[in-house]
């Protein structure tokens, strides 16, 4: 097991678990405690944990992994979403994407999709999609793509997510309008509505699907029928909700009845 690998196999046992012992994570890993007390000694100069005496704790009272570290988790589903997703947009949109690594998974498909690898429109120059985020690896990755225009917001940019909000973010996406937004979640609750862990993600978030004529939010199933700190949306808000076959038939139709279309791959 690399190095990487262990980082962030001890990363998500943390997150799971709340805090973590030296022998048993060591146990899991297939790796001596010597190795372990390494690694967490390395994260925790890196600020990502607390060390303790016997293992470490999670870093700060809201712990969240940064993106580059929660990229692994669940994967397969998320590529199975984010394709379903990209084959809902329609070329020459104007689409929004917030920050997220399934939104991120779903940026990636769309870059490869062939019917939009040329310009859609008569004219010439038109862009085969417009992109408009606040997520700065997004951005990054589609603007070498000629045939998409990006819009990139202002803001302060948030390290774990690679997001940027704030009034500057707030002002340029107040002035845009989109076709479809494709909004990731940290929870999304039919009787409380689609949320994330932070109020400055979610005034970016609310915004983006107030600005649109469709939202469609890509979440994977362990994120439906959960509840967040700070309120995206309210279900009703959402048209299109694209999920895993995690869901059931008995966890979908709440959503049904509030009028969201539920899509599961």
């Amino acid at each position: 097991m690399t190095r990487k690998k262990r980082w962030q196999t001890l990363l998500d046992l943390l997150v799971e678990r709340g805090e973590l012992e030296v022998e048993p994570a060591a146990e899991a890993l297939g790796v001596s405690a010597a190795t372990v007390r390494r690694d967490l000694d390395q994260l925790a100069e890196q600020q990502l944990l607390v060390r303790t005496r016997g293992g470490a704790v999670p870093h700060g009272v809201s712990y969240e992994l940064p993106l580059r570290y929660r990229t692994s988790r669940r994967a397969a589903e998320k590529r199975r979403i984010s394709e379903a997703v990209a084959a809902l947009i329609v070329p020459g949109e104007v689409i929004g994407l917030t920050g997220g690594t399934t939104t991120t998974e779903v940026a990636r498909t769309l870059a490869g999709r062939a019917d939009l690898a040329a310009p859609a429109g008569p004219a010439a120059g038109s862009p085969a999609l417009t992109v408009v985020t606040n997520a700065l690896n997004i951005a990054g990755e589609l603007v070498i793509r000629p045939q998409f225009k990006i819009v990139l917001t202002g803001g302060v940019a948030r390290p774990q997510s690679y997001e940027l909000t704030g009034p500057l973010a707030q002002g340029v996406l107040g002035q845009l309008t989109v076709d479809t937004a494709v909004v990731g979640v940290d929870a999304f609750d039919p009787a409380d509505g689609a949320a994330t862990r932070h109020e400055d993600e979610a005034a970016m978030n609310r915004l983006l699907c107030e600005r649109a004529r469709r939202v469609i939010i890509a979440a994977d199933s362990s994120k439906l029928g959960v509840r967040a700190f700070a309120r995206i949306c309210a279900t009703s808000a959402v048209d299109v909700l694209v999920t895993d076959t995690g869901l059931s038939d008995a966890g979908a139709e709440p959503f049904e009845s509030a009028g969201v279309q539920v899509v599961r791959v």
